[in-house]
């Protein structure tokens, strides 16, 4: 019987990490919720525990997204890996179809596809294409697929997949990265719409250099691949 471990890395995000926690404890297939406090500055990791996380791990500093899951994943005990984001709050519940899809054997990586709908400051959740169109292409070119939502970081897969991968990228080329390295390894990957919603980056000065940060490390992502896929 397969076991499934959900795996939340959070950066201060104390005042909503407990109704995502609560949201996750609602599906009953999940059993293990492992939280990873990437350096936060406020009490993200005391509100987890707050909330009965199974394992609340804390990082002296910020690493990254990627070096959190990693952290996560060595504490997992789960054969079926959910990565949901901190902040997706009472609809982080909806990921139940993620991890069905892989419990169902419809897939090996279910990847969720958020609805695209204007938030409160007017923005679009989905950012403003230009990372996106990267991500896209760079996984069609080097991984063979075509992908509607290469960045979404809300995901079930089996723990196998990361286990050949062995290590997974830092900062925000992570989806991407591992998204590639699953479909050259021949993992079957789909992506599923479900509404989740979480904070959408803004059109600010901080959205700015949140997608500048988030274009830099897909690219280093793809050029990494396709320097090894050179050498092979």
């Amino acid at each position: 019987m397969s076991e499934v471990t959900a795996i939340i890395p959070a950066l201060n995000e104390v005042d909503i990490i407990g109704a995502t926690i609560a949201a996750v404890k609602r599906i009953s297939i999940v059993n293990e919720i492992i939280v990873i406090d990437d350096g936060s500055t406020d009490q993200t990791a005391q509100k987890a525990r707050e909330a009965a996380a199974d394992i609340v791990i804390e990082l002296p500093q910020n690493g990254g997204k990627g070096a959190a899951l990693m952290a996560g994943i060595a504490a997992a005990h789960g054969d079926i890996l959910l990565f949901l984001d901190g902040d997706l709050g009472d609809t982080a519940s909806h990921s139940a179809a993620l991890v069905q899809a892989i419990l169902s054997d419809e897939t090996d990586m279910a990847i969720a596809m958020l609805p695209t709908v204007p938030t409160k400051t007017g923005a679009r959740s989905g950012g403003f294409g230009l990372v996106l169109k990267l991500a896209r292409w760079g996984i069609k070119l080097l991984g063979g697929q075509t992908m509607k939502a290469p960045l979404s970081g809300q995901r079930a897969l089996r723990r196998k997949i990361v286990e050949k991968t062995k290590r997974l990228d830092c900062g925000f080329g992570i989806e991407v990265g591992l998204t590639i390295d699953a479909l050259r390894a021949g993992y079957r990957v789909d992506e599923i719409p479900i509404p989740l919603t979480h904070r959408a980056t803004g059109r600010d000065i901080r959205g700015f250099i949140h997608r500048g940060r988030q274009f830099r490390d897909v690219l280093i992502a793809l050029s990494r691949r396709a320097f090894n896929r050179r050498k092979s």
